[in-house]
């Protein structure tokens, strides 16, 4: 692990850091490209009738492309008076199987720019597709969508490139020809540029996420970003006092820090912090999943103020089937060593509740919360006249009787869910019956919060019962990852460097890995999102497991295979706003064009 900080005293040289930060607008070599079309939709059968690309870099013109297509259609007569292009100009033109893999030629190793972009790249991805043509990975850069977040109605009516054009002075007036519009669209690309350089937008990263959002005294302090190394870890934003503001995880530390002082990032909330810090600490990880828990962990220790998730994982609840003469549930905030079963964490009280009241509708167990003794003297409560509790406080049950129950609900918690699920089930189908919907409806989030919660815990218990998990996986630049897991924690994580013998490595990671004594509960050593975090991994494609200490197994009757049903249930719910609840619904705002 390597800690890197940066802070508003430590500038470098102010020039070099443009250079620590991206790639200079200065030496990107842009192909700016215009097409003429049949009409607007590939998909829909237009055909491209002329391509015209201009290269320019640094304000230099390098070369320019033009040729018309034949598109073997009629052009409809609407676009040959648009554009000038008739059937008889483009009769002996090359097809488009020969003027593609040419403008591609053009354009290797160039960023694509065009004024509305997906319309120009989206017919030329979609020819390549059809000619069984492997697309270039080209970034692309769009003028109209740059434009809308520069240009207001004071300097022009809109961002049509007509409008830019006269806005910018181009040497060449759009004429709805190729490549006299891509002429145009160089000089609203350079008259853009000039623009955003007053704001201290220098690098291409900056030019493709600026937003007028973000201001110019967060941008002045994009030189925190310098030192952080391009590689997974964690970064934490810290004002004049040391105190930590926020925490966040990146595969890339560096470009992922760079882009709160440059546009990506135009949450309020985030500009507000960014106005606060003066200092960033990166921590570099090993994995990016070290750099995960890593994050969990610290916002759990700082609880940095602008971070809104993780801060209290100890804030959780827990369902507890007690040990004692006459077993009970209860709703519990830890976990002890006492031999009792726990169903959990909750993050929420309410949906505890709701579990728990799926569990006593099917398990008639007491719900008192007092201790009874073996042979207890006490007069029945309204639950027992109900028919809703054994009532063992009035000798209504005995021992054997009441334990039956109290297996059959420890069955259900750890095993299998059946027994609610089809009771509720039944509950429910009745309710429906008699068009009571409502109710029914209380009854269906019950039993979901149930089948969540049991197939959580079923899924951790399974992990955490495991003393040791050791397992690797070969990462995108073809080295080895590898983290041993210790009762659902991460203990350890490295990378097997090229050349090393793997057995030795992974035999040294193990011998410096955390030490994780067993504790009792679903969660003994880590929070649950750690857990999860860890289990996602290991579920990942591709995982080879090195060693597992222990048997790492989930009941096959287990909750977790009524989750689908639940899932969609809810997703469907979601889907449906009613007209009078609008809160979950937020205005979409259209750029002017």
């Amino acid at each position: 692990m390597a800690v890197v900080t940066q802070t508003a005293g430590s500038r470098w040289e102010s020039q070099r850091s443009f250079d620590e930060l991206g790639r200079p607008l200065r030496e990107v070599t842009f192909c700016v490209v215009d097409l003429e079309t049949t009409g607007g939709s590939a998909a829909g059968g237009s055909m491209i009738t002329e391509i015209g690309a201009v290269k320019v870099r640094g304000g230099e013109w390098l070369g320019e492309f033009q040729t018309l297509v034949n598109p073997h259609t009629e052009i409809p007569a609407f676009i040959a008076v648009l554009t000038g292009i008739s059937n008889h100009m483009v009769a002996d033109a090359p097809t488009i199987e020969s003027a593609l893999p040419a403008f591609l030629e053009f354009a290797q190793g160039c960023v694509l720019v065009a004024h509305n972009a997906p319309f120009d790249v989206g017919f030329l991805k979609h020819f390549a597709e059809r000619q069984d043509r492997a697309w270039p990975r080209f970034e692309v850069l769009d003028t109209a969508k740059l434009a809308r977040r520069v240009i207001t109605r004071d300097d022009a009516p809109n961002c049509k490139l007509s409008s830019l054009a006269r806005l910018f002075n181009a040497s060449t007036t759009p004429n709805h020809r190729a490549l006299s519009d891509a002429r145009a669209t160089v000089d609203v690309l350079h008259g853009l540029m000039e623009r955003l350089g007053g704001l201290g937008v220098h690098t291409l990263e900056e030019l493709q996420t600026f937003s007028a959002r973000v201001s110019a005294a967060q941008r002045r302090k994009r030189h925190l970003a310098e030192g952080l190394p391009h590689s997974p870890g964690v970064y934490l934003f810290r004002d004049e006092q040391r105190r930590v503001l926020y925490i966040g995880t990146s595969r890339d530390l560096r470009t992922r820090v760079r882009s709160y002082f440059t546009a990506s990032e135009t949450r309020t909330r985030m500009g507000e912090m960014v106005a606060l810090a003066d200092s960033v600490t990166g921590i570099e990880c090993a994995t990016p999943l070290e750099a995960e828990v890593r994050e969990l962990r610290l916002i759990a220790e700082h609880k940095p103020k602008y971070n809104r998730r993780s801060r209290f994982p100890e804030k959780v609840h827990f369902i507890k089937l007690t040990r004692e003469a006459w077993p009970r549930l209860s709703l519990v905030r830890r976990v002890l060593d006492d031999g009792a079963d726990y169903l959990g964490p909750f993050s929420s009280r309410k949906t505890a509740e709701k579990c728990l009241a799926a569990l006593h509708e099917t398990f008639p167990v007491r719900q008192c919360s007092d201790r009874l003794t073996l042979t207890p003297t006490r007069s029945a409560c309204v639950l027992a006249e109900m028919g809703r509790c054994l009532s063992p406080c009035d000798g209504s049950t005995d021992e054997s009787a009441y334990g039956a129950v109290v297996r059959a609900l420890r069955d259900t918690l750890s095993q299998r869910p059946d027994q609610v699920v089809d009771a509720i089930n039944l509950r429910m189908s009745a309710l429906a019956d008699r068009e009571r919907f409502e109710e029914a409806g209380v009854h269906r989030d019950r039993l979901a919060a149930f089948i969540r919660a049991a197939a959580r815990t079923q899924r951790l218990s399974a992990l955490t019962r495991c003393p040791e998990v050791v397992a690797a996986r070969r990462e995108s630049d073809g080295r080895w990852a590898v983290h041993v897991v210790r009762r659902g924690r991460l203990a350890a994580a490295g990378v097997i460097p090229p050349g090393s013998d793997a057995r030795d490595y992974v035999a040294g990671l193990r011998m410096s890995a955390e030490t994780v004594p067993s504790a009792p509960g679903p969660t003994p050593a880590a929070t649950a999102e750690e857990t999860e975090r860890v289990l996602r991994w290991l579920e990942s494609p591709g995982i080879r497991l090195v060693d597992v200490d222990g048997e790492w197994t989930c009941p096959v009757a287990g909750a977790t295979r009524h989750l689908a049903l639940h899932d969609a249930v809810n997703q469907s719910r979601l889907s449906l706003v009613p007209f009078d609840d609008r809160r979950d619904r937020s205005p979409e705002h259209r750029p002017a064009r």
